[in-house]
Formats: C-alpha cells, sequence, structure tokens
C-alpha cells in the first residue's frame, strides 16, 4: 500500500508522549533571540549566553561569586529582614507575601551586604534581589545601606551597590520613600570621608532607584542592554504623547547621553571594579 510507511513497524511501544519530553528542568536557557544555552555552559560564562551576549538575569549569590575572589566574602546585616510595620494588604496582607517570598528565596530581604577582596582590593558590596519582590526599595534595604556605608567609613573602603529594581516597594508607603533621602545623606557621609562609591546597572533599574543613589555615584557602570529609567516606556508615550526614541531607556542609550560612564559586561565586572578602585580610591 502507497502509505505503509506511516504504519508502525515495532508493536508493544508503551513508553508516552509525556513521557518522552519529561526533560529535566534547568538544564537548558532560552534566551529573548531564540538562543538555547547549557546552564551548565551559562554559569562558567558568568551568566552570560556565550552565543548572544544576552545577561541572563541573577541574585546577589550569584554576584558575590563572580565579583569576590573565589567567591569568599562575609556577609553583614544578615539578620536584618523585612517585617509588616503598616498591617498593609492589597491583594493579599504584606505579612503574608513576605512569608512566602522568604521561604521562595531564602532571602530575609531585597538587597544584601557582603566585604570580600576584589583582585586583592578589599571592599564592601550591596546587591540587591529582584527575585525578592522585585528588588523593591524598603525600609529594610534603606537601612542596610546605611550600615554598609558607616562599615566603609569606619574601615575605609570603597563601596559599590549593584542595582536591580523596580522601584519603591508601596506596601510600605511612606517609609520607603524616606529611604531615599535616608540613603542619599549617608553617600554623602561617605563622599565626605573620601571614599570611592561605583553603581552597577542591571536591568531592570528602574524607579526611585534610578531618580536617587543609582544615578549619583562617583562611577556609574551598567550591563549590557539593561533598561534602567524612572517611569516605564509605556507610561511616558501615553503621558507626551509621542513615540520614543529606538532603544530609549537602554544602558547603551544612556551612555550616549552621559548618563552612564561604562557598559561593562558581567564577564569584565571583576577586572573592571578592580582597576577603577585601584586608580581611583584614594583610601583603598
Amino acid at each position: 500500500m502507497a502509505f505503509d510507511w506511516f504504519k508502525r513497524k515495532a508493536k508493544n511501544i508503551t513508553t508516552s508522549t509525556d513521557e518522552k519530553k519529561d526533560v529535566p528542568k534547568g538544564l537548558w536557557h532560552q534566551t529573548p533571540s531564540g538562543k538555547v544555552v547549557e546552564h551548565d555552559e551559562l554559569k562558567r560564562n558568568n551568566y552570560v549566553s556565550p552565543e548572544d551576549g544576552f545577561h541572563v538575569r541573577i541574585g546577589s549569590a550569584e554576584f558575590f561569586d563572580i565579583l569576590f575572589d573565589g567567591g569568599k566574602f562575609t556577609e553583614l546585616d544578615a539578620n536584618v529582614e523585612s517585617i509588616d510595620i503598616l498591617n498593609f494588604k492589597d491583594t493579599k496582607p504584606y505579612k503574608d507575601r513576605l512569608k512566602e517570598v522568604k521561604a521562595k528565596t531564602k532571602l530575609t530581604d531585597s538587597i544584601r551586604n557582603a566585604v570580600g577582596t576584589v583582585k586583592g582590593t578589599e571592599m564592601v558590596v550591596s546587591c540587591m534581589d529582584f527575585a525578592f519582590i522585585g528588588g523593591s526599595l524598603g525600609s529594610v534595604m534603606g537601612e542596610k545601606i546605611r550600615r554598609a556605608v558607616d562599615y566603609c567609613i569606619a574601615n575605609k573602603l570603597p563601596y559599590m551597590i549593584i542595582c536591580q529594581s523596580g522601584g519603591a516597594r508601596m506596601q510600605e508607603a511612606t517609609y520607603s520613600l524616606m529611604q531615599l533621602a535616608k540613603v542619599q545623606a549617608k553617600l554623602a557621609q561617605l563622599s565626605e570621608a573620601g571614599l570611592l562609591y561605583i553603581a552597577y546597572l542591571c536591568d531592570p533599574t528602574f524607579g526611585g532607584i534610578t531618580a536617587s543613589f543609582a544615578m549619583t555615584a562617583d562611577i556609574i557602570m551598567a550591563e549590557p542592554g539593561a533598561l534602567i529609567g524612572f517611569a516605564g516606556p509605556r507610561v511616558i508615550r501615553e503621558t507626551i504623547g509621542r513615540d520614543l526614541p529606538e532603544g530609549f531607556q537602554t544602558s547603551e542609550f544612556l551612555q550616549e547621553k552621559g548618563f552612564v560612564d561604562f557598559i561593562v559586561k558581567r564577564t569584565e565586572i571583576q577586572d573592571t571594579v578592580a582597576k577603577t578602585v585601584n586608580l581611583l580610591a584614594v583610601n583603598a
């Protein structure tokens, strides 16, 4: 018969289609351009796709491993954690939201402080975790940055903040907004002490973070292709009633306009930070 090749020759094959497709999760990562990269290869390349250079979003654990020598560091203020001080409720109580995200991420808030050496030079790094309520700025983030700055001043160390955030945490209302002034005041003290402050802007960096301390660093670095801004492009477009330039709010666009000093690939961040600190940090 003409269509015999469509018939299954071997009998008693019992493996279901679902079983055949049951590949363990986490082995592969697909970038926005459609490139598929093995997870182990991605990790070896500091979570940057070797196929298209896409920077996969990572958290503080991965950043500390990349930045500090041998991945070794001492965490500071690890016991400071978010609480529901306003008994806030939106679609669910804030205390429940905190409980869930703490259990899921194993983090106490959206930022971690660490001290260690970068190419032999000791420094303090605060890194945001976007997985914790979008890396949002709350009272704990402001307090942790304050403590990190005080540690830098006491020990005459340079400071770096790795930013990745959607902005202020609405569940903490005014307490959240107060942190903008609090952080800026502490960073002014860091500057008065003659100590270097570096900001590394990752995807995404938005809202009050961008409007304050992300853009007041001595040196502002950014990851390639990171989206950085205050409001989102849709809000801006509707407000001004006109189309936005191509690539608007990307790190490359901001560098062209003078808002960012350097575009630094994650694979080069340790060397770049070390060279910058050794060149500019007089008291390091």
